[in-house]
């Protein structure tokens, strides 16, 4: 079954949140890189610190650009959605695999779904 005007509505809605949310989280990520660029300029900076502190901020940086990537798939995904949505919104909800419905219920939980719960669970057991 077609998703409603409404349900389509919503879930675009749903993915414009959810790429606002993504892209002010990379706008953060870049903030960050650039203070810590910022902060590290000089030579002095590698004799002020222990050893064990630069340690730390290179695994906080580690973990940021880990984040930041993660984020950019993420970002990704649901521009890929959007392109889904505007280019054939008759056929939005409907499963990459088998053409079956993906659901309502589903991509409310995750809007750029682009299948079926059974077709996802096949590719992650074949994985």
């Amino acid at each position: 079954m077609a998703l409603t005007k409404k349900q389509l509505a919503y879930l675009e809605k749903r993915l414009l949140n959810e790429r606002a949310r993504a892209l002010k989280a990379i706008g953060l990520f870049d903030k960050m890189a650039k203070a810590n660029r910022d902060s590290g300029d000089t030579d002095l900076a590698v004799y002020t610190d222990h050893m064990a502190d630069q340690g730390t901020e290179a695994q906080e940086r580690e973990k940021a650009a880990s984040f930041a990537t993660k984020e950019g798939r993420y970002l990704y995904r649901l521009e890929e959605a959007l392109r889904r949505l505007y280019n054939d919104p008759k056929t939005f909800g409907n499963c990459h695999t088998c053409g079956a419905d993906v659901g309502f219920e589903r991509l409310d939980a995750l809007p750029h779904a682009r299948y079926c719960i059974d077709c996802k669970r096949k590719e992650e057991s074949a994985a």
